[in-house]
């Protein structure tokens, strides 16, 4: 029985130290590792590649469930393809469940529910905030190429017939800020 390790990290300016210390204590000698954002179900490419490295006995061993899933159905989509490949999960956060149970599976499910929800919060919470910030004024994006006072002479110049490229040139832009002027 080989034990596989996956741990995964949301940002660059995070690090995986402590999930990876976790994993070798756990007596796993391969360890898949990515830096990734778990709010998609895709992109994740070391996780596919460790449920990929299972064979039939082996263990697929997880520091914290919400670092391999951020929603129920996929939580339960990993649980199945480890499971028919004759595979089974660990958690090492949950010593409680016994993945190997139908009970098991069923709780880890409802917990990749809870780490779903939480992951809508998260968002509602971050919308929230930027609708406040723009409330208030903030400007959000890129600072403009050209002052206001530019954008007027640009589209003048365009109405008399000058091309979008010369103008670009003339302020040192590419034409296309000068197309979407119009």
């Amino acid at each position: 029985m080989q034990r596989i390790g996956y741990a995964r990290v949301s940002t660059a300016s995070q690090n995986l130290d402590r999930q990876i210390a976790a994993l070798r204590a756990a007596g796993c000698v391969v360890i898949f590792r990515e830096k990734a954002s778990g709010k998609a179900t895709k992109g994740r490419p070391q996780l596919e590649k460790a449920i990929d490295a299972l064979g039939t006995g082996d263990c697929l061993v997880v520091a914290e469930w919400d670092r391999a899933t951020r929603s129920m159905l996929d939580g339960i989509a990993i649980i199945e393809r480890i499971h028919a490949r004759g595979s089974v999960v660990q958690v090492l956060d949950k010593p409680h469940l016994d993945l190997t149970t139908p009970l098991g599976r069923g709780l880890i499910a409802l917990i990749s529910a809870m780490a779903e929800d939480e992951r809508q919060r998260i968002v509602k919470r971050s919308k929230d905030g930027l609708a406040a910030a723009k409330a208030r004024g903030a400007k959000f994006g890129r600072k403009p190429k050209l002052t206001p006072y530019q954008q007027a002479e640009a589209l003048r110049r365009l109405e008399a017939g000058e091309s979008a490229r010369a103008i670009g040139k003339s302020y040192g832009t590419h034409h296309a800020t000068i197309s979407r002027l119009r």
